[in-house]
């Protein structure tokens, strides 16, 4: 008799900038195998490795054009089919919107997978904008620190490096930020309702520390893989 094939976990992490989401889908990364696929690193492989999708993206990125869903999908479709995939991934920075949420359903139920789970990160706002404004890095090996909630134990030096140059994103500002988070509930707001009404929506607090929301995290990710 042979065994049935357990389809791979499609997990979905939504949160506005500074929710902390690349930095806990590494943390599910080491704890589980699983595979954080961001659009931005599978456009750029595809069009190194010159697959298909890959070319077609070439083609409109060197006419000046901006990538299609169709092309983003297809490159996605690859990604997919890979065999390092087989604890599952994490999707990060696709669907941003309604009708990507659909495609990727359809995407998904060709190759006999659904979402697993779509995990919303929870913010204050107000707080958010506090998190974002003060965060600093490193400018040698990009150690994150921030003007309240983490400082370098010695001043002016970072503790992972030794190094005495620091550097902030431009765009880490009250005003940015709070633009940024404007456009992200706008945008967002369809795919809550879209995954809600799927039965596959989760939601945690990401307020709470580093530890605690990758606790929840680790939770949501072995109650809904089991």
């Amino acid at each position: 008799m042979s065994e049935v094939e357990t389809k791979p976990a499609v997990l979905i992490l939504l949160g506005p900038p500074g929710a902390g989401k690349g930095t806990q889908a590494r943390m599910l990364e080491e704890r589980f195998g699983l595979v954080q696929l961001s659009t931005g690193d599978m456009l750029r492989a595809a069009v190194a490795a010159g697959t298909p999708a890959g070319l077609a993206a070439k083609a409109v990125m060197e006419a000046g054009g901006l990538v299609s869903d169709e092309i983003v999908l297809g490159i996605l479709r690859e990604r997919l089919a890979a065999p390092d995939l087989k604890a599952g991934v994490i999707l990060d920075g696709f669907p941003r919107t309604a009708g990507q949420a659909e495609a990727l359903d359809k995407l998904l139920a060709y190759n006999g997978q659904r979402v697993t789970a779509a995990i919303s990160l929870e913010v204050d706002d107000e707080a958010m904008i506090a998190r974002v404004a003060g965060r600093y890095t490193c400018a040698a090996c990009g150690e994150g620190y921030h003007d309240q909630f983490k400082l370098p134990a010695v001043a002016g030096t970072c503790d992972k490096c030794g190094g005495t140059e620091f550097k902030r994103r431009a765009d880490d500002n009250a005003e940015t930020a709070r633009a940024r988070l404007e456009a992200y509930h706008a945008q967002t707001a369809p795919l809550i309702a879209h995954y809600g009404r799927l039965g596959v929506l989760e939601t945690i607090d990401a307020m709470d520390s580093i530890d605690a929301v990758a606790s929840g995290l680790g939770s949501i990710v072995q109650r809904v893989s089991a």
